[in-house]
């Protein structure tokens, strides 16, 4: 009898141990776009997998899409730092001023493919952000592919064509930019896009082409402009995979080893590869419905890049002022992007 009730104690204990060990850490992933855009398609979903898998079922990751958790997609990063949530993606400029160095990169013209700009950002973040993000702990630092205009009535073939119009700005420094340029700079954050384009708050946007078809806008705007090459762009933004630091100290060794050997350059390759290949696609959906694509030649941008080097300049001023060697940064940065264009 006492073998049997101890066999049956042991099996009862090995189930236990089975079912915790089975679901050891749960992390919810929070963000503000839709489960079909490239950031939960092309990095997200991959990532759940290859975690989960790894850690043997120990980690179990919940992605929220569309703000499901609560919010606006300004709180995302505080979210993360809270505890709010365990992990959240979001935009560094969705608050002006608080990520000041990684700016650098929203300047005009200071950006490329989403494979550049995001490795570009993983040798900048190493130098320049550790005091930024030191309230979390990052796990990915990155940026889509650079920004071109996309309008709703009227077509920007050259500059004065942005006069009068309303634009929607992603950051601080893009409007500072679309506002040098001529336009009207309307800031919002890209899910607010859509209605605001359909009910004439705006007249057009600067958002990247992979965004397209989760924001379902391809019908309200028809005509578009990019900038020095074909595929080329005005802008980017600086995007981030944010982890909370409790969260993340309190796992064991081993799986903090899971979660570093998938974030930083590992994640970048994916996240850049992923929103470059929804970019071409997006854009040749547009191609093939017949939309206009004005491209202007590179030697058609000296005015653009004059009218938007104030910005430039004033940007590294305030950097400056707060201590910082702006002019380095500026030249850094584009040292940065030239060489991840090069590899």
């Amino acid at each position: 009898m006492k073998t049997t009730i101890f066999a049956g104690i042991a099996a009862l204990g090995a189930i236990i141990g089975t079912t915790v060990h089975a679901q050891e850490v749960t992390l919810r992933v929070h963000h503000f776009l839709s489960a079909d855009a490239p950031i939960q398609k092309g990095v997200l979903e991959p990532w759940e997998k290859t975690v989960e898998e790894q850690s043997g079922g120990r980690i179990d990751v919940q992605l929220f899409p569309s703000m499901q958790l609560g919010g606006k997609p300004p709180q995302l990063y505080d979210q993360a730092r809270d505890g709010v949530v365990d992990i959240s993606w979001t935009l560094l400029g969705y608050t002006p001023g608080r990520f000041p160095l990684s700016e650098v990169f929203e300047l005009p013209f200071m950006s490329g493919t989403a494979t550049q700009t995001t490795t570009a950002l993983q040798e900048f973040q190493a130098k320049y952000l550790g005091d930024e993000l030191k309230d979390v702990h990052p796990l990915l630092i990155h940026a889509p592919a650079a920004y071109k205009f996309h309008t709703k009535d009227k077509p920007v073939g050259k500059m004065a064509d942005l006069a009068g119009l309303k634009i929607r700005a992603p950051s601080r420094t893009m409007t500072d930019g679309l506002n040098a340029l001529g336009a009207t700079a309307v800031g919002m954050p890209v899910p607010e896009v859509p209605q605001a384009l359909t009910t004439g708050v705006i007249d057009g946007a600067v958002i990247p082409w992979e965004v397209f078809g989760s924001l379902r806008i391809e019908s309200v705007t028809r005509d578009h402009t990019e900038f020095g090459m074909e595929n080329g762009g005005l802008s980017t933004s600086v995007m981030a995979l944010v982890m909370n630091r409790a969260k993340y100290d309190a796992l064991p060794d081993d799986l903090k080893k899971i979660i570093d050997d998938n974030s930083g350059a590992a994640l970048a390759a994916l996240a850049g590869a992923a929103f470059d290949a929804a970019e071409d696609a997006e854009r040749q959906k547009a191609v093939d419905a017949g939309h206009t694509i004005t491209v202007i030649p590179e030697d058609g941008l000296a005015e653009w890049k004059d009218a938007s080097q104030p910005v430039i300049d004033a940007w590294i001023k305030a950097t400056t002022d707060a201590g910082h060697d702006g002019q380095a940064i500026v030249e850094d940065a584009r040292a940065m992007l030239a060489r991840a264009q090069d590899k």
